[in-house]
C-alpha cells in the first residue's frame, strides 16, 4: 500500500500537488436512484410538477455540481472540466419506480474526476426530491457509485456486480 498523500509532516490534511503529474484524458462514470411512488413518476413523465420539469431541473443541477465539486469536497482540485452527460432510465417495481441516474463526467488534466461524476449523481438525485417532496417525502434515494473511471496512473476501474 502506497504512503497516503493527503497528509503532511504534522499529521494534517493537505491538497496533494500534482503538478509532476501527466495530462491525461479521464473520464468517470457515476450512478445513483431515487424511488417514488407513481404519483410522482407519473408527474415526472407527464411533466405536470407545479416547480417545472423535474429531469431538466435535475439535469442543470448535476452539471452544476459537477462543475463545482471543488467547492464542496475539500481535498478536490479545482478542474476545467471538458464535458459532463446526465442520462435516466425508469424501472418499474411492484408498487414504485426507481429512476436510475447515469452521470459521465470528463476532463484533460492531471487528476481524475471521480468525486465531480459521484457529486453530480448525488446532486441529481437530491434535486428530484426537493422538487417532488411536496407529494411524498418517503422518497428513498438508492446507492450512488462509482460505474467506471479510465485515465490516470492508477489505470481503469469498471465496477464488478
Amino acid at each position: 500500500m502506497s504512503e497516503f498523500t493527503h497528509i503532511n509532516e504534522q499529521g494534517n490534511a493537505k491538497m496533494v500537488d500534482v503538478s509532476n503529474k501527466n495530462i491525461t484524458k479521464r473520464i468517470a462514470v457515476a450512478h445513483s436512484s431515487i424511488t417514488v411512488n407513481s404519483e410522482i413518476h407519473n408527474q415526472i413523465v407527464d411533466h405536470t410538477n407545479k416547480k417545472g420539469n423535474v429531469l431538466n431541473t435535475a439535469q442543470i443541477a448535476g452539471i452544476m455540481a459537477a462543475k463545482n465539486t471543488a467547492d464542496i469536497i475539500p481535498m478536490c482540485h479545482p478542474l476545467p472540466l471538458t464535458g459532463i452527460d446526465v442520462s435516466f432510465n425508469w424501472q418499474e417495481n411492484k408498487a414504485s419506480f426507481t429512476l436510475n441516474i447515469r452521470v459521465t463526467v470528463s476532463t484533460t488534466g492531471k487528476t481524475g474526476v471521480e468525486m465531480e461524476a459521484l457529486t453530480a449523481a448525488s446532486a441529481v438525485a437530491l434535486t428530484v426530491y426537493d422538487m417532488t417532496k411536496a407529494l411524498d417525502k418517503s422518497m428513498v434515494i438508492g446507492e450512488t457509485y462509482l460505474l467506471s473511471k479510465s485515465g490516470g496512473k492508477s489505470g481503469d476501474y469498471l465496477r464488478q456486480d
